[in-house]
């Protein structure tokens, strides 16, 4: 993916509270255009895959437990400078420590449990785009 677009995922207890359709409004309300988007469930070894790169930190094992209790809504939007629009649109990880009117002010319960997830760059917006759509998904 080039530098307008990132993979986002609303986690499984945004999904259990039923967010999905808020979050929606809320992305279209900040001007990013869904490219690619579904709703899935993350295995355990899935969820494992896609945050390798955190397997040897201590959250590990929680976070990849917790991404794989239920479905999550990932997709690929599309805006200018996407990464840093969607990073700065949801939130701080935290979401007590998130801005009022962020998605994860909004709707994240904790830190672990922040209701979605954003691409941290953009390289990695590619290969997590890659790891949930094949290119004929993307429009």
């Amino acid at each position: 993916m080039n530098g307008n677009k990132t993979l986002i995922m609303i986690k499984p207890t945004a999904v259990r509270k039923g967010y999905i359709g808020p979050i929606m409004g809320k992305i279209a309300e900040g001007g990013f255009k869904i490219k690619a988007m579904k709703y899935t469930r993350l295995s355990l070894e899935q969820a494992k895959a896609f945050y390798a790169v955190h397997s040897e930190r201590p959250f590990y094992g929680e976070l990849t437990g917790f991404m794989s209790s239920g479905p999550i809504v990932a997709a690929i939007l599309e805006k200018e400078n996407a990464v840093e629009a969607w990073r700065n649109f949801i939130g701080a990880t935290n979401p007590a420590e998130a801005a009022e009117g962020t998605i994860r002010k909004l709707y994240g319960t904790s830190l672990g449990e922040n209701a979605v997830h954003g691409s941290d760059s953009d390289e990695n917006a590619g290969i997590e785009g890659d790891f949930f759509f094949s290119a004929t998904e993307i429009f």
